[in-house]
């Protein structure tokens, strides 16, 4: 306690060299100590960014804390990329800790995640406890985050799989210059009374002796049980929210008063002084505790920066599908549908590793998908396996990050690509960031399904098209196939890849019911065949003559797109080239060039909306790359340039007419 409590003290003394964010656990020592000092090796803890005497207890030196305070490129946990006490760590007789973002309350779900991929692996045999002792999950938060919308998603699976997680809340009845009064109806405490079959307990934070045996007896309630539990912990923030916020700003002087009477390290002092423990040996104690600290902190600012050149490692974990594998159109193979091929492969991918589930709304064996795009795996592979979720968009994605970091290898889907949004912050706050703030310790391999596209008058909430919002987010990869052969390869890819990737399903080419679209259904490639991810394919190919006389173009495009153009093109024979991206990040840079210099025409073509979209963009950096091989200016045709269809029209109004946008951008290019 008084490491931790000198590390704070040297870092206020030290404003001009710490000049970067950081907070402490001033105030909050007591319940941190006494829970990281009762953590097993074979546990999953998510720590926030106040928890560093937690740390301090579970074995990290104050240096390798500074290291990280400092931005060093020693940092063992994010290697110089991230704010003071953000760890993550897989070191032998340690916890394992995943990453965890900044964003108060976001950590509960991929820590949920956590807990639910223990519970399958121990439903399955697949776990292996070190020394008989069974894991757990420790997930700590500040109260101030409880309020959290995606605290209440996560806490509501916890309790329906009953998880073994311990929620641990530490309640300073501050959030940053908010009180308590200000934010909240009720404490944690209160607010958990609500989520039946959650244990609970409340407790003093700043008594030391009273922390430790009250973690005691909760961490053995969830280890013994498997059952979730909420410990509510009332501590004292005797510093600043963070050294940014200072708390002589927004705290009056009764309430700094108040909290320092709530000191837990003199209250310590006197437990110790009662147990027989002199005043001579405390004041050694903190000398030294002074001395310790400050050798440790000459040691991490001596250490060296980053290197520069590092900056883009880590992004993502390296992929192992690097070549096209397995047969495409095997002999004697019939042929399928995309959704069928779609079934298949993760039918396929669910025999081959028992530790692949599949979870989402509706996807259980009851109905097996709103699209049948899940039909008999239910059956299959059981209830353990392929699950139906609640209404818990931010939860589905978000918790494949938790699963992945325990071995669990998730397919989740998002039922229409409208409703992803509310599991944006998951997917760009913890998922995406997670192998880079790692330092490539924790990538995250998930593949998240999502059916898009107008189809059938889905109408304004169930037909868009996401990309251009998916794309802003560095760290996925996004995949949008157009027939069922590159469905089943680069599903099978995607899966294999370590990374997160996001595969875009067009819900009109799924049983290709709209006309114009029966080359979406095509042999089914063999059980091996993958594609590998940021390769595009050649539909069509323009002629050598038609190219020597200036009398060809090429159309680039994706999903519904590549039959539109098909549509278009029948009308100039030889003359276009239509290249079929298959994979929008990473993208083929190189075929697109390549085709585009050869030409010298190009139109971008996207069921999007065109404003401040990827289509766009892509139109102008291949303007930028082949500037000097075009002939004319790269066209876009988007979404407001394509017939509109009524909503009661149907799938008859939807058939692919010759007198459209994109027929007539390629005759306009064709004239140049």
């Amino acid at each position: 306690m008084l490491e931790a409590r000198r590390m704070a003290v040297t870092y206020e003394a030290n404003r001009a060299i710490c000049k970067y964010v950081h907070s402490t656990s001033s105030g909050h020592e007591a319940i941190q100590l006494a829970t990281g000092l009762q953590l097993q090796p074979c546990d999953y803890v998510s720590p926030y960014y106040r928890d560093d005497a937690m740390l301090l207890a579970m074995g990290f030196s104050p240096q390798e804390l500074m290291l990280q305070l400092l931005a060093k490129g020693d940092d063992p946990f994010s290697a110089g990329r991230s704010y003071y006490s953000h760890p993550n760590i897989k070191r032998p007789g340690m916890p394992h800790i995943p990453h965890q973002s900044s964003a108060t309350g976001m950590q509960v779900i991929p820590a949920t995640g956590m807990a639910q991929g223990l519970q399958y692996l121990e439903q399955a045999g697949l776990l292996q406890q070190q020394g008989g002792v069974a894991p757990i999950v420790l997930c700590s938060l500040g109260d101030g985050s409880v309020t959290e919308g995606e605290v209440s998603e996560a806490w509501q699976f916890a309790v329906l799989h009953q998880l073994p997680i311990l929620y641990l809340v530490q309640d300073n009845d501050w959030g940053i210059s908010v009180s308590s009064e200000e934010a909240r109806a009720m404490d944690a405490y209160d607010y958990a009374a609500g989520f039946k079959g959650m244990a609970r307990m409340r407790i003093d934070g700043t008594d030391f002796i009273k922390s430790y045996t009250a973690m005691e007896e909760a961490i053995h309630y969830v280890r013994s049980t498997r059952q979730p539990m909420v410990v509510h912990a009332q501590v004292a923030l005797l510093g600043h929210h963070t050294s940014g916020v200072r708390k002589e700003w927004y705290r009056p002087a009764e309430d700094l008063e108040k909290h320092q009477g709530m000191d837990p390290l003199p209250i310590l002092e006197q437990e110790l002084r009662r147990a027989g423990v002199t005043d001579d040996y405390l004041h050694t104690a903190a000398e030294d505790a002074k001395a310790y600290i400050n050798q440790e902190f000459a040691a991490a600012v001596a250490a060296p920066d980053p290197d520069p050149q590092t900056v883009t490692a880590h992004v993502f974990a390296p992929t192992p599908v690097i070549v096209e594998t397995g047969q495409r159109s095997p002999a004697g193979a019939a042929k399928v549908m995309m959704v069928d091929a779609a079934l298949h492969a993760v039918e396929e991918l669910m025999q081959e590793f028992p530790e692949c589930i599949l979870y989402g709304q509706d996807v259980g064996r009851r109905l097996g998908g709103v699209f049948r795009e899940a039909a008999t795996l239910g059956d299959k592979f059981g209830d353990e396996r392929v699950y139906n979720t609640a209404i818990q968009e931010a939860y589905i994605i978000g918790s494949t990050a938790g699963l992945c970091a325990t071995g669990v290898k998730p397919i989740v889907e998002v039922q229409f690509g409208d409703y992803i949004f509310p599991g944006l912050n998951q997917l760009a706050t913890e998922i995406a960031k997670s192998c880079y703030l790692t330092a490539g310790k924790y990538p995250v391999q998930t593949l998240l399904r999502v059916p898009v596209g107008a189809y059938g008058g889905g109408g304004p909430y169930h037909s868009a098209c996401v990309e251009s919002t998916l794309l802003s987010i560095k760290g996925i990869k996004v995949v949008y196939p157009s027939n069922a052969a590159d469905m089943k390869g680069l599903l099978k890819a995607a899966f294999l890849d370590p990374n997160p990737v996001v595969m875009l399903e067009h819900k009109g080419l799924y049983w290709s019911k709209v006309p114009g679209t029966q080359d979406a259904i095509t042999v089914e490639p063999s059980a091996d065949y993958v594609i590998p991810l940021g390769k595009g394919r050649i539909v069509t190919d323009a002629t050598d003559q038609a190219v020597a006389h200036g009398e060809s173009m090429c159309v680039i495009t994706y999903g519904m797109g590549v039959y539109w153009a098909q549509a278009a093109a029948a009308t100039w024979p030889g003359q276009v080239t239509i290249v079929d991206l298959r994979t929008l990040f990473p993208l083929d840079e190189p075929l697109i060039y390549a085709t585009v210099r050869r030409h010298g025409k190009c139109l971008v073509l996207t069921e999007e909306q065109l404003s401040n979209s990827f289509a766009q963009s892509l139109a102008g950096r291949i303007q930028q790359a082949c500037f000097r091989e075009l002939d004319a200016p790269v066209q876009t045709v988007g979404a407001l340039d394509l017939p509109a269809v009524p909503l009661n029209m149907g799938l008859e109004a939807m058939m692919l007419p010759n007198a459209t946008k994109v027929e007539a951008a390629m005759k306009e290019l064709l004239a140049w």
